[in-house]
């Protein structure tokens, strides 16, 4: 006798309530995606039931599958808990007691590397339940930096850039005047991917502070500047004074040289004229001495003579003293020799005899 329709779908409920009454039953299911900042805390679930029937020893585990290999996270085994792992000291079980029915984690001041698929496992023989959840860590934008590009005179194009040093992709940017309407002039142009704000023939009403603001998924930064647009400068009065600025440069470098090359010829004249003199210009002591001996050998001649003998100088006066003029010069009339008076007479008149040094024909005493 063939059993009615509905005796055979209530069978079917009843033995696939036995079969799900058996083992571990892992219902938090539903994040299967997370994503975090750095420096940030995350809380991965793991909530679980037991079956009556499961009388074995319970294990949890957690563990990071990486492409080519996985790493332990955090265990329960025999009522411990082993958390020295990868992650030492930033990871714990939110339930002290994770035999409880709960084995979720915390993972405190995420890093980059923490990004990864991470597994629940629990364990209680002969059941198994594993339970996948993708973490993402991305970095908050920082360093986000303002500056201008190109020149800030009326009638040019303007722009301003922004980027961040730090942080995760994708990063977005956006512009705001902070000063006025508070409102972007018309002619700009914003690229919120790479962080330019392009103005087109700027004006005066464009001058203010402009704010950026970049952001990702899991932070945001910002930074500002100030724009000050001003009438175009003389080109062409630049351009003269740089080049009357360096003529003037060469001059004074000229003028240098030629100092240098002036006072560097005058030491070597002075020295060529002073080898000259030592060596050409004889002593004028020598000259002045030999005067003054000539003079005085003629002034004892004369003495020793008698007034009968004196007639014939009588023309000549010696009693006049001989100017500087004449100890300079050598004497003019070297050919005049007094008379010659015999040595008996000049012995009687009591003249005494004087010897006269020999000289040379320059006037030096030999």
């Amino acid at each position: 006798m063939e059993s009615p329709p509905l005796l055979r779908l209530l069978w079917t409920l009843l033995l696939l309530r036995a079969d799900l009454s058996e083992g571990v039953t892992i219902t938090s299911t539903d994040q299967t995606m997370i994503t975090k900042a750095q420096g940030e805390r995350v809380t991965l679930p793991c909530v679980f039931t037991l079956s009556q029937q499961d009388e074995g020893q319970l294990d949890i585990e957690w563990i990071i599958l990486q492409p080519n290999d996985e790493q332990t996270v955090i265990m329960y085994h025999r009522d411990k808990v082993y958390d020295e792992y990868k992650t030492a000291g930033r990871v714990a079980f939110v339930n002290p007691n994770p035999a409880s029915g709960d084995a979720t984690i915390d993972i405190l001041n995420l890093k980059p590397t923490d990004a990864g698929t991470y597994q629940c496992k629990v364990r209680n023989p002969p059941s198994v339940q594993t339970q996948r959840i993708q973490l993402t860590v991305l970095v908050k934008p920082t360093k986000t930096k303002c500056y201008v590009e190109g020149s800030q005179e009326i009638g040019t194009d303007v722009t301003l850039k922004c980027n961040s040093e730090e942080g995760s992709p994708i990063i977005s940017y956006y512009w705001k005047k902070a000063t006025g309407t508070e409102e972007l002039p018309a002619t700009s142009i914003s690229n919120t991917g790479t962080g330019d704000l392009l103005m087109k023939n700027a004006s005066q009403i464009y001058s203010g502070i402009y704010k950026c603001t970049s952001s990702n998924r899991v932070g945001t930064d910002e930074c500002s500047l100030e724009l000050n647009v001003t009438p175009p400068v003389n080109k062409a009065g630049r351009i003269a004074g740089a080049i009357i600025g360096t003529l003037l440069g060469l001059l004074l470098l000229a003028f240098f040289i030629f100092c240098c090359f002036k006072k560097q010829r005058e030491k070597k004249y002075e020295k060529e004229v002073h080898h000259d003199i030592r060596e050409d210009v004889p002593p004028p002591k020598s000259r002045a001495s030999t005067a003054r001996s000539y003079i005085g050998s003629n002034r004892s001649s004369l003495g020793s003579m008698s007034p009968s003998n004196m007639d014939g100088y009588a023309k000549t006066q010696y009693n006049k003293v001989p100017s500087e003029e004449f100890e300079r010069a050598p004497v003019q009339t070297p050919n005049f020799q007094p008379p010659k008076v015999a040595a008996p007479n000049l012995s009687r008149m009591g003249a005494i005899p004087v010897m006269i040094p020999a000289q040379s024909k320059d006037g030096s005493i030999v």
